[in-house]
């Protein structure tokens, strides 16, 4: 392992209901409820309103998106309040001296609505997005092995990890699309981020599942939710340094640091690509054999556990392996 052009969604629904009265097919009339169903300029009339865990639809997804390009990182953006984006709220909350209480009311908007950017952006699938290759990644370690890379499965998953949004909302975005087309359009989430500052250090936290990235001033720069350990690798506390920052990292695999695997299979060297265990960036530390990397599998970050290593998905991993370099400390603490 150690080596290893803008549109508001709201153009679109204002389009759809400017048709003329002999387009009330089925299709086009799905489209428009789908549509409406995830309208973020109609959520922002009534951002005023918390919104509390459990909530879904279109107040919860404009929160994701601008916690996203704020940097605290709900993970997955899917338009429901889940435990991920709850983690990222109050991470706001504290760093902007709010209480934290998990609700977002209207202090925090006040605080998020400074961010002016139009929530959702066209874009354009081109013949590179869907020239793959596109590979079935199959079971067995010893399989994968054979490949010559571990790519996306699908331009559905490339573009969803793209775009930071689950599969299922990026259909529910854009309904009748196969996704295949190109020159088609698409209306996804704008999740560009400004350029991060260089942090002075990381801190893994084991009991709230978080990634946390500070300046020397102690100021808090990025906050992204983590799948840490378990009960068999639990993290190893401590304070460790970032040794090496490797972009499309070769995994390997030794039966020997994984607890769950057969002790007589064979050693293998798994290709880089964004399904690769460890994803498509790898920061490995001082303690040998861990590291914080990406994940093919980024709607589970978070949830379950790690082989003591410190799981993001590939967008975050990118994002912080950016604002790390060889030498910055990382604080490990329970």
């Amino acid at each position: 392992m150690q080596r290893i052009a803008s549109a508001l969604l709201g153009i679109a629904l204002i389009t759809a209901s400017a048709l003329p009265g002999t387009v009330h097919s089925a299709r086009r009339r799905v489209r428009q409820k789908a549509v409406a169903k995830v309208n973020p300029a109609a959520a922002e009339e009534a951002s005023a309103k918390p919104i509390e865990p459990g909530a879904t639809g279109s107040r919860v997804m404009r929160a994701q998106i601008l916690l996203d390009r704020a940097r605290f990182s709900p993970g997955e953006i899917d338009a429901k309040y889940g435990d991920d984006l709850g983690i990222a709220v109050k991470g706001y909350q504290e760093a902007h001296h709010l209480k934290p209480t998990g609700a977002i009311d209207s202090k925090m908007w006040a605080l998020l609505n400074k961010d002016t950017k139009p929530l959702m952006t066209s874009y354009t699938i081109s013949q590179a997005d869907l020239s793959g290759p596109f590979e079935t990644i199959p079971p067995e370690v010893q399989q994968q092995a054979q490949m010559k890379a571990m790519p996306y499965e699908s331009p559905e998953e490339e573009l969803a990890e793209k775009f930071h949004v689950s599969p299922r909302l990026l259909a529910e975005l854009n309904p009748g699309k196969t996704l295949k087309t190109a020159g088609e359009q698409l209306t996804v989430p704008d999740v560009s981020r400004v350029q991060g500052r260089r942090a002075a250090r990381v801190m893994v936290s084991a009991s709230s599942r978080t990634v946390r990235a500070y300046d020397v001033r102690k100021a808090l720069l990025a906050q992204y939710p983590a799948t840490i350990g378990g009960e068999h690798d639990p993290l190893p506390l401590g304070h460790w340094v970032i040794t090496v920052v490797e972009r499309n990292p070769v995994f390997f695999f030794d039966p020997v640091h994984l607890w769950n695997a057969d002790p007589n299979e064979a050693k293998a060297e798994l290709p880089p690509g964004p399904n690769n265990p460890v994803g498509t960036v790898w920061m490995g530390l001082s303690k040998k054999h861990y590291g914080i990397h990406g994940t093919p599998d980024p709607g589970h970050v978070r949830h379950g556990e790690s082989n003591g290593c410190i799981r993001l998905t590939n967008w975050d991993a990118e994002d912080l392996s950016h604002m790390v370099r060889r030498g910055t400390p990382a604080i490990l603490v329970d």
